[in-house]
């Protein structure tokens, strides 16, 4: 088996024990967080991973509500990828939520909520204020046939999913989106090739680099800060990340799509 292929493996049977890491690492490290920045508060809706429930996100959004931000989850039971009703809801749950906050909606999507971050912002970007997308393989990754353990999960579900929907455009989706997005992968992740989560830099997308597993991303205090840090932009004046001087270490360069 070829080194990448063994860290592929090693990196996949690890996720479950890295994920509980996580966890702990948000215990402890939860005093620190009630620092974490705070901005307008707008509403924000987070969608779930592939497989994944409103349960999976249960973290974030409480720990989100605490900082001050209305928010809501998707609603849709269990995420198998998208399937008509998702095409269908999604567009109609941000019109909502701006109608009746009369403000823009910022959508923070774990792994596969991500993807579905990115086309809600590319369909309707006056009602969407950012994306937030943690661990979401948008980017068509060639360079190992996008054979990840999620890509093959997904594919077993395509029957079930809306025509067009598949992997055609998916390169599409890196570039640059009409409101300002970041981008939150780790090279540690076991699920997803870290590669297809590079998006196109620009003045206002970007791509953050944590030391988290996929699994753990809603629960990891570094993910946490930067999802705090990007909903505290103002919309008018959105600025890059730039990690908190305490916590650099937490946070390794990141890197350029097309490279490593």
């Amino acid at each position: 088996m070829p080194p990448s292929s063994r860290r592929r493996t090693l990196l996949a049977v690890t996720e479950p024990a890295r994920a509980l890491a996580s966890a702990g690492a948000l215990a402890a490290g939860f005093p620190l967080l009630r620092f974490a920045p705070r901005g307008e508060p707008h509403p924000v809706l987070v969608l779930p991973g592939l497989l994944a429930s409103d349960v999976s996100t249960g973290t974030l959004r409480r720990w989100l509500r605490g900082l001050g931000y209305p928010v809501v989850g998707w609603e849709l039971g269990r995420n198998r990828g998208p399937t008509q009703e998702v095409v269908d809801v999604l567009p109609q749950v941000v019109k909502r939520l701006a109608d009746e906050h009369g403000s823009t909606v910022s959508i923070v999507g774990q792994s596969l909520g991500g993807i579905f971050a990115r086309r809600l912002a590319m369909r309707a970007p006056a009602e969407v204020r950012q994306v937030i997308s943690l661990g979401s393989p948008f980017r068509y990754a060639p360079s190992n046939g996008d054979d990840s353990p999620a890509a093959r999960i997904y594919r077993s579900y395509a029957p079930t999913h809306a025509r067009g929907r598949a992997t055609a455009g998916r390169n599409r989706l890196a570039r640059p989106l009409p409101v300002p997005s970041t981008s939150v992968y780790s090279r540690w992740d076991g699920v997803v090739d870290w590669r297809a989560c590079l998006q196109d830099a620009s003045a206002t997308s970007e791509n953050v680099a944590v030391h988290a597993s996929h699994l753990g991303m809603g629960v990891d205090p570094a993910v946490l800060w930067v999802v705090a840090d990007r909903l505290a932009q103002p919309e008018e004046g959105w600025r890059p990340f730039r990690p908190p001087a305490r916590f650099r270490a937490l946070y390794p360069d990141p890197d350029t799509p097309g490279r490593g």
